[in-house]
């Protein structure tokens, strides 16, 4: 994905990727902005936003909102409500991009099975995907299976068969299992 700077170096920028329980309950949060700098300002904002979100129909298609200056874009699936917030100057179809982007590749790396026991059980995934849609705030990649793809490979057990491997991995498998072989 490139070229979503525009002219004058003003590149889209996220605020917070935010996946909340049905009570409002933080299940994974990632904050890029200073606008909320204590951890109670934090937890504010995200009861606030609950709060606003909740008899919203967000189950079949994304919402978009505008709350304290920002634009937020939700979604909400099983017990989960996924939200993603940006200024108010940001482009809400990139930011909705950014949210089924997210969601798409979550859901490609849980097979489909999108709830909070499942969520907690793969939260090393969940932060993974999130690690490789946003960094910093910058907008990386919005392509569910490149984003699956990446994580895949960075959450690859070593124990995996080799079918489940790519051929670098099984190169590299072999390689590390002949080098353990041959010292000792």
């Amino acid at each position: 994905m490139s070229g979503f700077c525009l002219s004058g170096n003003s590149c889209p920028a996220v605020k917070n990727i935010l996946i909340l329980d049905s009570e409002g309950k933080r299940v994974a949060v990632k904050y890029y902005s200073d606008e909320w700098p204590t951890n109670s300002a934090k937890l504010a904002f995200e009861k606030s936003l609950f709060g606003r979100t909740l008899k919203s129909n967000a189950r079949t298609e994304a919402e978009i909102t505008i709350f304290d200056s920002n634009i937020v874009i939700y979604k909400f699936v099983q017990d989960l409500h996924f939200f993603i917030t940006g200024g108010d100057d940001e482009n809400e179809l990139l930011l909705a991009t950014v949210l089924q982007g997210l969601f798409d590749a979550i859901a490609l790396r849980l097979r489909n099975t999108i709830d909070k026991r499942e969520a907690l059980e793969n939260l090393d995934v969940i932060f993974l995907c999130i690690d490789e849609v946003v960094d910093q705030g910058m907008i990386l990649e919005t392509d569910a299976n490149a984003i699956a793809g990446k994580v895949a490979i960075q959450n690859m057990d070593a124990s995996a068969t080799l079918s489940e491997q790519t051929i670098s991995q099984a190169l590299a498998s072999a390689r590390e299992h002949l080098t353990k072989t041959l010292l000792k």
